[in-house]
């Protein structure tokens, strides 16, 4: 089975793992502030904060930002569920903005016209998480015009997108946000097996974010409420939870940030090919918006409905011919526990198109031209017979 993602473990991501497993730290040593060091270098934003997940990165940032009771946060509905999941954690109301038919990011048309109308009602949001789906960044000038004029925070989900552009710097420099998270799952573009990462241009956010990560807990006597017992002293000034990444993970990530651009290009090479091949079939190749370029952690093609192929048929074909195709992702308001909220099918239409359409081909860096010769060869089975 060729996967849609896969992630590369060179000798060197090996080395590094393994000199930490000899050291004197396997947790809260030197490599996770290194590892946070290299991506905020990377991405040119003032501070990182290393977490086990972008779940956990998600959540601390809406807590950084004072997500609560009574208060609404907004996101895409094609996302993975912890990107509206993170509001309910803290207490507080989700809601969705449907996304643009080409780039298939939460669009800020919609963005616009529903913020017109919460006005009106009294029901804004406290933040609004764009979704950089498949590693292209959403239109962030544009939604962070809206956040100027509404005054609302934003998060950028950046799971997929590391390594990705937006008008021509790096994803996560927070140019445009309050916070951006990455993931490094390992189908992601570069791993630490399982991590997140939240950057920030804001000392006190990036404060906040290191409290909640370690059980609210610190030692930095400048935080502390109390005179200090001893050398030994600390305080909990905050509920918070234990996120903590650790040295291996970190190790991990440092090595692998080596590889980034080329990991990067190469996904582009594999889209580019994919674009050719598939120019005459009736199915519609990943857009990608002039002020963008993509981190590609994903290559969804969608079937035009003229064509008449059945969505499912030629799913269950493709993975009966050896490809491991994905469907990302299910439209998060049509999920039982969000239909118990209230959602239900029909509330975003475009969100829900895009769903009946989409289909995600395997698209990772070491993947050879056999690999992708197959794939092409059996999509082309699937949707032209």
């Amino acid at each position: 089975m060729i996967p849609y993602g896969r992630q590369e473990i060179t000798q060197a991501d090996v080395d590094a793992v393994v000199a930490v497993l000899s050291s004197d730290f396997l947790t809260q040593g030197p490599q996770v502030p290194a590892f946070e060091a290299k991506v905020t270098a990377y991405c040119g934003a003032r501070h990182g904060v290393a977490v086990n997940s972008a779940t956990s990165a998600l959540h601390i940032a809406c807590l950084a930002l004072g997500l609560g009771p009574g208060d609404r946060l907004w996101t895409s509905p094609i996302t993975f569920v912890a990107s509206s999941n993170c509001a309910l954690y803290c207490g507080a109301e989700v809601d969705f903005v449907d996304i643009d038919p080409n780039t298939y990011n939460l669009s800020p048309v919609a963005l616009a016209a529903k913020l017109d109308i919460a006005e009106r009602e009294g029901r804004l949001p406290k933040i609004v998480v764009p979704v950089h789906l498949c590693g292209q960044s959403c239109e962030m000038a544009a939604i962070r015009a809206l956040a100027d004029r509404y005054g609302f925070a934003i998060i950028e989900d950046a799971s997929h997108a590391i390594g990705g552009r937006y008008r021509g710097e790096p994803v996560g420099n927070c140019r445009y946000s309050d916070i951006t998270v990455f993931s490094f799952h390992p189908v992601k573009i570069v791993t630490t097996a399982e991590g997140g990462l939240a950057t920030t241009n804001s000392d006190h956010l990036a404060e906040r974010m290191q409290l909640f990560r370690s059980h609210g807990i610190t030692r930095d006597t400048k935080l502390m409420t109390m005179p200090a017992d001893g050398p030994w002293s600390y305080e909990q000034i905050a509920l918070g939870y234990n996120y903590r990444m650790t040295e291996l993970q970190a190790a991990l990530g440092v090595s692998q940030m080596d590889r980034i651009d080329a990991y990067v290009a190469r996904r582009h090479e594999i889209a580019r090919a994919y674009d050719r091949l598939f120019a005459d079939l009736p199915l519609v190749t990943p857009f990608q918006h002039p002020d963008t370029y993509s981190g590609l952690h994903l290559y969804v093609v969608r079937i035009k409905p003229e064509a008449g192929v059945d969505h499912r048929a030629a799913f269950e074909a493709l993975r009966a011919a050896g490809i491991g195709v994905n469907l990302h992702y299910i439209p998060v308001h049509t999920q039982p526990y969000y239909r118990d909220l209230g959602f239900a099918p029909g509330m975003f239409p475009e969100a829900e198109r895009y769903y009946a359409e989409a289909i995600s081909l395997p698209m990772y860096p070491t993947m050879d031209d056999d690999a992708l010769t197959h794939v092409v060869e059996s999509v082309t089975k699937a949707i032209a017979g």
